[in-house]
């Protein structure tokens, strides 16, 4: 990214949002058979995905306890990570670490950056890395 463009940065397209579960095969046979969602996969530990017109659904048991208001994580598409992590850290941003990568597949890599807004509620980068 050029200084320009960092001055005109915003985060816009959604990439993917996680629901926390408590049962997953439950929470799958809901969303994929009485609700009719286009079904992905289903990936260890603990994760379900769906498309919903090209935003993902995660359908996700939480490893970790979950903040008291339970909210659904954001996942914003950014073509760039390491240049949005860059000039977000450089606003302020509370971020949990460095982008990292989540998962080698076929034809991309898939990168994230965990992120905090002011009520604690945690949004997250995506960035999908072709290889």
């Amino acid at each position: 990214m050029t200084n320009n463009s960092l001055a005109n940065f915003g985060l816009g397209r959604i990439g993917q949002i996680a629901v926390p579960v408590g049962d997953l095969e439950r929470a799958v046979a809901f969303y994929r058979d009485t609700l009719g969602m286009d079904f992905l996969f289903q990936a260890p530990p603990g994760l379900a995905f769906f498309n919903c017109a090209g935003v993902r659904l995660m359908l996700d048991v939480p490893a970790k306890s979950q903040s008291p208001n339970h909210a659904s994580i954001v996942y914003f598409t950014v073509p760039d990570i390491e240049a949005a992590f860059e000039t977000l850290s450089a606003r302020g941003v509370r971020f949990e670490s460095k982008p990292h990568l989540i998962a080698k597949l076929a034809d991309h890599e898939l990168w994230m950056a965990f992120f905090w807004d002011p009520d604690d509620n945690l949004l997250a980068l995506m960035s999908e890395v072709q290889t």
